[in-house]
């Protein structure tokens, strides 16, 4: 049975104790390209798109990433990232079994590391390896951010470095990459107020596209990205 709306509002409340303007800030830094996760080096299966041709320009591209957002690992690392913030049970673990190949779970894991080893020396939080989503989430709720802006800027900052990725690979102008992330912005809102409950029963992918892609990316002879 899922928790009483007003047991979930008072949870959240628990949790937020930094302004918003601070809260922002520090996750401005923690999403940052310049926060050393190597995000750059990922791309999500989107390079064997491209180079498969399902990804030509900026149209395209935000149809891909738009139906990542709804559908595949926006919507699932949402609901993880909320499971997590709350102190649920078994979302690391649940997190690890849902990765659709070993490339994705390597995205994860890694990325998860890096973050966990930084704040861990920065900011004296638990420095326990995590998924990548997992350890957002754990890390926001130690600081008291506010669980729908810390969703919200993970899947703007998730979306924002495949848009980069694109630029390189399609290629793609830098105004045309703008216009995408401009356009995918107001999504990200919606699927944070979605998944605020972090209910793990929910978690779904239809997005058998990019996961073939990622799965296809493992053997690609020439690679720019990890993934």
């Amino acid at each position: 049975m899922a928790a009483p709306m007003a047991t979930i509002i008072l949870t959240l409340t628990a949790h937020t104790t930094m302004s918003t303007e601070r809260a922002a800030l520090l996750l401005s830094q923690w999403l940052s390209p310049a926060f050393p996760v190597g995000a750059f080096a990922y791309s999500h299966g989107l390079e064997t798109a491209v180079a498969e041709g399902a990804i030509a320009d900026a149209t395209e591209l935000a149809e891909w990433l738009t139906d990542l957002l709804l559908w595949g690992a926006g919507a699932s690392d949402a609901r993880l990232l909320a499971a997590s913030w709350q102190g649920a049970a078994d979302t690391d673990d649940t997190a690890r079994a849902f990765a659709s190949s070993a490339e994705r779970l390597r995205e994860t894991e890694l990325q998860g590391a890096a973050f966990v080893a930084t704040v861990s020396k920065v900011w004296d939080h638990s420095n326990d390896p995590a998924t990548y989503p997992v350890a957002i989430g754990a890390a926001a709720a130690r600081e008291g951010l506010p669980l729908d802006l810390t969703i919200s800027m993970y899947l703007q900052a998730f979306v924002s470095n495949l848009i980069s990725a694109a630029v390189r690979l399609v290629p793609l102008g830098q105004t045309d990459g703008q216009v995408v992330l401009k356009r995918l912005t107001p999504l990200c809102e919606r699927i944070s107020k979605d998944a605020m409950e972090g209910d793990l029963h929910e978690l779904s992918s239809l997005c058998w596209a990019s996961d073939i892609a990622a799965m296809r990316h493992e053997t690609q002879t020439t690679r720019l990205f990890r993934t």
